[in-house]
């Protein structure tokens, strides 16, 4: 495997970073995640818009435009021979002292790795996944903005221990009003009727790529989507709920908190949004050879 890092591609084993890098040491980053479709890299433009975005707001110089993101993305796709896989880029502070200044780092380390994922078995897919209701709440926007997709991820690990330990592969995360905020690692749907509801991002989600998608998707199908607040209430007397990210795609949840959605099996809507998406990813994006 190859490893793109700082403008180089090089082998698996000469990809490593300084142990004082701040990425290591305090988790001062961020990272994107993508996919990859019969070589199309799905939505990699608004994957690099966000990456940049959440650079900025931490205040981390990224040190390559867009465009030149694009091309390493690609570059690197292409020296794995990945025609179908996931994406990982990820942007470091960058070695610095022991001390929490991130000034004090030189320069950002830029690293994508091309591989593989599945974040859940055909058949979580097929039967729908149980989750529970995490009792560790998603962080304030005014403590560490959940729309900053960062490397300190310990707020979404600490609910997905949680989940693990009740036996299930995911859980839903309230924000400090308990309102409905995400999953540990997906955005969260209700469908009731012809609506398509999702929380805001002020709520505590991360604005998730394949969210707008899904979105975009179901406003073509003719559905009525809106971004609301959503209590348990509205997850637990819906037709149908769902999880969307770049590595989940659509998956049904079946069972929250030991109540059956809806017929306790994955609903039409989600199995139609999820083909719908799918198709989307696969022409949407950046295409190589």
């Amino acid at each position: 495997m190859k490893i793109y890092l700082n403008g180089k591609l090089v082998d698996e084993k000469d990809a490593v970073v300084s142990v004082f890098d701040h990425g290591l040491l305090y988790g001062d980053g961020v990272f994107e995640g993508t996919r990859v479709y019969d070589g199309n890299i799905a939505f990699l433009g608004e994957h690099m818009d966000r990456l940049l975005d959440s650079a900025k707001v931490i205040d981390l110089n990224i040190g390559m435009t867009k465009e030149e993101l694009v091309a390493a993305t690609v570059e690197t796709c292409q020296a794995n021979g990945i025609k179908n896989g996931y994406l990982r880029h990820v942007v470091t502070r960058g070695v610095g002292t022991l001390g929490l200044n991130p000034y004090l780092c030189k320069q950002a380390q830029v690293i994508i790795i091309a591989a593989d994922i599945q974040l859940y078995t055909v058949e979580l897919y097929e039967k729908g996944m149980r989750v529970i209701t995490a009792g560790t709440i998603r962080n304030m926007a005014e403590a560490v903005n959940p729309r900053v997709k960062s490397l300190n991820y310990l707020n979404n690990i600490m609910a997905k221990i949680e989940a693990v330990n009740a036996g299930v592969m995911e859980c839903l995360m309230l924000n400090a009003q308990g309102y409905v905020a995400e999953a540990s690692g997906d955005n969260v749907f209700a469908v009731k009727g012809n609506k398509l509801m999702t929380p805001p991002a002020w709520c505590g989600g991360l604005e998730g790529i394949t969210r707008e998608k899904v979105m975009q998707v179901a406003r073509e199908a003719g559905m009525d989507v809106v971004e609301t607040v959503m209590t348990r209430y509205e997850l637990w007397t819906a037709d149908e709920v769902f999880l969307t990210g770049t590595a989940a795609e659509v998956i049904a949840v079946v069972d929250l908190d030991k109540r059956l959605i809806g017929s306790g099996k994955p609903g039409p809507v989600t199995k139609k949004l999820a083909q719908a998406y799918r198709k989307l990813a696969g022409t949407d994006g950046v295409r190589f050879e």
